[in-house]
């Protein structure tokens, strides 16, 4: 989710859903340790619940990077086993190391040890290229978890690192659901989150029925993300919580787009992330419109998101 789900997409999305477990963009080890990129890490406690994703290969450098950021307050910390994507493929790490369990082994173990407060956690693939799944699914498991790793969000398609782009990546390759809930029967003590062609709340609820113990949403999450993350804190953490309006949603953000402004900074970083507010409802397109034109004009300011709302409003609620 890289340009994706950066501090102003995940403070529009908490303001859907109060629960939901949050990722920052991935961040490469190297960008803080050896660039001094703190700002990336850049976040408010209102955000939370939330995880950083690191990117790299080498120990102690993850090990540097793990401690800057359990300095910058978050509790868990994931290591990004699954990007496809070329510039990752030329820094040796992502999906890549789906070759190399041993190395991630090292890598999380020496992340422990240097943020004993943070939990390390892993996000993989089922394997990459000609890799067998069902042969080197289970023994990279095996082998990180042996090194203390005791959650793993695994995305169930393969990586083609060689000719499919980072795009196809996420489609191309056929799914394999059942390999990955056969993952979380084989080893239950583990905390197995799926990823992958996901899109519902429906969807999610029968795969956490079939004893996965999360969901992992990504894309279908910022598309259209009232329609996925409204009801979540009722539907799937049981909370009384009153499902907010895409209205009430709106009324949450203006305040803070109000002191973005104020400070200086552009509307369009935090409007194109909510462009999909009112996907599927009628007058969606003059809501995308309004916004993707007039949110990017020199001073823009919030008479443009009051139009675009007004496009919409009241047809859709």
């Amino acid at each position: 989710m890289m340009d994706w789900t950066d501090r102003y997409c995940r403070t529009f999305h908490r303001a859907i859903t109060r629960h939901a477990l949050l990722y920052t963009e991935m961040v490469t080890a190297a960008a803080l340790v050896r660039g001094g990129a703190r700002h990336l890490l850049a976040h408010d406690a209102a955000e939370n619940p939330l995880a950083v994703q690191l990117g790299g290969a080498e120990p102690r450098e993850l090990a540097a990077a793990a401690r800057i950021c359990a300095a910058e307050g978050f509790r868990e910390i994931n290591l990004n086993v699954g990007c496809p994507s070329d510039r990752v493929q030329s820094g040796c790490f992502g999906a890549v190391l789906m070759e190399r369990p041993a190395l991630v082994a090292d890598c999380v173990a020496a992340m422990a040890a240097a943020a004993p407060d943070a939990e390390v956690t892993v996000k993989c693939r089922i394997g990459v290229d000609h890799q067998v799944p069902e042969e080197v699914l289970p023994a990279f498991l095996e082998t990180v978890a042996a090194a203390g790793v005791c959650r793993f969000a695994i995305h169930a398609r393969k990586a083609w690192l060689q000719g499919l782009s980072p795009r196809d990546n996420r489609t191309v390759p056929p799914l394999d659901h059942a390999l990955v809930v056969g993952m979380k029967r084989r080893f239950p003590d583990l905390a197995i989150a799926i990823n992958g062609g996901i899109g519902t709340l429906d969807a999610a609820r029968d795969f956490l029925g079939q004893g996965l113990d999360g969901v992992m949403i990504g894309r279908a999450a910022y598309q259209a993300p009232h329609d996925v993350l409204a009801n979540a804190d009722r539907e799937i953490f049981g909370t009384a919580t009153p499902v907010p309006s895409r209205g009430a949603v709106l009324d949450r953000m203006r305040p803070y787009i109000a002191d973005h402004l104020q400070a200086g900074g552009r509307l369009h970083a935090i409007t194109r992330h909510m462009l999909g507010l009112y996907a599927g409802c009628p007058g969606a397109r003059q809501w995308r419109r309004i916004l993707s034109e007039g949110a990017q004009a020199p001073g823009a300011g919030l008479e443009v998101l009051d139009a675009a709302r007004d496009a919409v409003e009241p047809v859709a609620a």
